[in-house]
């Protein structure tokens, strides 16, 4: 590997570990916040995840960000000016998630890695170098995340309010809808996720027994199995407890659960921002061309990715965690397990379909939507000014770092 690409490997890990410790911590940060995890738990928890996420579903999210945002068709010709595009890109984008992270923002990596692009793109071949319908898909995602999330996370705890938490006897009636709960943890996790797990599996019963298994019946009997377990198990915990927060404890139980399916989904979604300017860079260096179509990934840029990850989570993610998990609405178990299925459920769905959606936009969406079911007076909207403020300026501010070090870097280099 030659020098340059070990520095810009080096970059793209300054990169991942700004991600880890504001976007990875803003994911956790409701797991946290209700006490249904510790700090050190959730490291490990985040740790162990977000690394399968990203390693497992990666490829996607980073296939879009490094050939669908600055077309790379425009620099056939000219592929070290996307060289160092992509460099500029590392560094402007973790320049600026430190900056907001030591200020306690949870901003989005995709909006700064997204505007770091466009920025540089912009310098170096004028506007039409943007694939502008690609960067108008993106920003439809960003805007109907919070919406979305914010919905789910809004319904799904009116109805756990409504028949478990305001009944007369709460702890009976959980008894009756944990089997549902358990479903709709398992089931949804099985249909999004499982289906790129199994599918090894999948093709090796097809072939070895011609026994052919429909695309989502293994990972729906996998996540209705598990919903059983689980259901058994929460039955014997509640029968057990006599303890009058009994009902918040097991929701805490599936908060757990739902801080893992978060995790995941935050490594498949997310890790792309930090690895998709070195998979370009790393194209270009073995192949001579850019990638026009199509990208693969090599596994120890996924691996690098996923470190990076962790160590800027375990190092620098308290301040975010704090502001997500305690700075918005004061949050119970019950109310943070439905603001994280939300999340999940709306991360993986993006993940699925190629989308760098924001897990910031989503969580933040999914525990404003739990303080409109609880009161608005719940919600300190100071803090959701500032965070506001932070995710517009993040786009302007990392296409104006991101074009002035490239204005800057190419009359050195080229």
């Amino acid at each position: 590997m030659s020098i340059t690409l070990v520095i810009v490997a080096l970059l793209a890990f300054y990169l991942a570990w700004n991600l880890g410790a504001n976007d990875v911590a803003n994911a956790m940060g409701t797991s946290v916040g209700s006490k249904a995890v510790t700090l050190k738990q959730a490291l490990i928890i985040a740790g162990v995840l977000e690394f399968s996420g990203a390693i497992l579903f990666g490829q996607g999210v980073t296939e879009t960000l490094g050939t669908k945002i600055a077309n790379p068709a425009l620099f056939a010709t000219t592929p070290q000016t996307l060289v160092i595009g992509m460099i500029t890109v590392l560094l402007s984008s973790g320049v600026w998630m430190q900056i907001a992270t030591a200020r306690g923002l949870p901003v989005s990596s995709s909006h700064a890695v997204v505007g770091a692009i466009a920025g540089f793109s912009w310098v170096a071949l004028g506007a039409s170098a943007i694939d502008w319908s690609s960067l108008g898909l993106i920003t439809i995602g960003w805007i109907l995340t919070p919406v979305i999330s914010g919905a789910i996370a809004a319904l799904f705890y009116s109805l756990i309010k409504r028949w478990i938490l305001e009944q007369p006897s709460p702890a009976a009636q959980l008894q009756e809808w944990i089997p549902w709960l358990s479903t709709i943890l398992l089931t949804v996790f099985g249909v999004i996720v499982l289906p790129t797990l199994t599918q090894p599996l999948t093709n090796f019963l097809t072939e070895q027994f011609g026994l052919n298994i429909p695309a989502y019946d293994l990972p729906i009997f996998t996540g209705a199995a598990a919903a059983v377990g689980l259901t058994i198990i929460s039955w014997r915990q509640l029968d057990d407890s006599q303890s009058p927060n009994a009902v918040e404890k097991l929701f805490g139980r599936f908060q757990l659960l739902s801080a893992c399916f978060v995790a995941f989904a935050h490594g498949s979604n997310d890790v792309g921002n930090a690895i998709a300017p070195l998979a370009v860079i790393v194209h270009i260096n073995n192949t001579g061309s850019t990638p026009t179509s199509g990208l693969t990934i090599p596994i120890w840029i996924l691996i690098l990715g996923g470190a990076g990850i962790v160590g800027g989570l375990a190092v620098w993610g308290k301040k975010v965690i704090t502001t997500i998990g305690e700075n918005i609405i004061s949050l119970q178990p019950s109310s943070g397990f439905c603001a994280e299925i939300a999340t999940a459920t709306t991360i993986l769905l993006a993940s699925r379909l190629g989308l760098p959606v924001s897990t910031s936009h989503a969580l933040v969406g999914g525990v404003v939507g739990i303080g409109l079911v609880q009161s608005m007076k719940s919600i300190k909207f100071q803090t959701l000014q500032g965070i506001a403020a932070a995710w517009l300026i993040t786009v302007p501010i990392s296409a104006g770092l991101s074009a002035a070090i490239f204005s800057i870097a190419r009359i050195f280099w080229l």
